[in-house]
C-alpha cells in the first residue's frame, strides 16, 4: 500500500529527476537533443514526450475524464523548452495531488481502458508509484543517448534525491 508520505516523496522525486535531465538535455549542443539516434522514440526529446503523454493519460484516468489519446506518445514533439515547460507543469499536479489525497483515497481503485485495449484497474497509489517507476525508465534511456553524445548521464537515483533533498538538514 502506498502511504501519503511515500506518495509525496515518490511525486517530489519524480520532479527533481525530471529537473535533472531536462537541465542537461537543454544544455546540449544545438542538434543534439533531437539527433535520430537507435532507440525507441528516436530522439532525446521525443523519449522525454512520452513519460509525458503518459502521465497526461493518467491525469484523466484520475480526474474520470477522457484522455483523447489513440497512441503512447505522439507523432511528433514539441520544441524541448515547451516540453519541459508542460512537465513542470505535470510534475506540480501530481505534487499537488499527492498533497491532498489521504490514505483512503490512494488505495481506491480507479477504473480505465488501456490505449492498447482492455480493462485496467489500479488504486491511486499505484498509479503514482507507475508513473514516478516509467519516467525512470525513460529517463534511463535518455541517458543512453547522452552517453552517445559524449555526455555523463546525470546521477537521478532515488537515493541521491533522499540524501541530498528529501532528508537535506534545513
Amino acid at each position: 500500500m502506498i502511504t501519503t508520505d511515500l506518495a509525496r516523496m515518490l511525486t517530489r522525486y519524480k520532479a527533481w529527476a525530471n529537473e535533472i535531465v531536462f537541465s542537461t538535455v537543454a544544455a546540449l549542443p544545438e542538434g543534439e537533443a533531437t539527433k535520430p539516434r537507435p532507440t525507441l522514440f528516436k530522439n532525446m526529446v521525443h523519449t522525454l514526450n512520452h513519460p509525458y503523454v503518459i502521465d497526461r493519460i493518467f491525469q484523466a484516468h484520475l480526474e474520470g475524464r477522457e484522455h483523447g489519446f489513440t497512441a503512447r506518445n505522439t507523432p511528433t514533439h514539441p520544441p524541448l523548452d515547451e516540453l519541459w515547460h508542460a512537465v513542470k507543469l505535470m510534475d506540480r499536479w501530481y505534487i499537488d495531488l499527492s498533497d491532498r489525497l489521504s490514505g483512503q483515497e490512494l488505495a481506491e481503485s480507479i477504473r480505465f481502458q488501456y490505449i492498447g485495449g482492455g480493462d485496467g484497474v489500479m488504486s491511486r497509489g499505484e498509479i503514482l508509484l507507475h508513473l514516478v517507476n516509467h519516467a525512470t525508465y525513460h529517463r534511463g534511456f535518455v541517458g543512453d543517448m547522452l552517453n552517445q553524445a559524449s555526455v555523463n548521464p546525470p546521477t537521478t537515483d532515488l537515493t541521491v534525491f533522499l540524501r541530498d533533498v528529501h532528508r537535506a538538514p534545513a
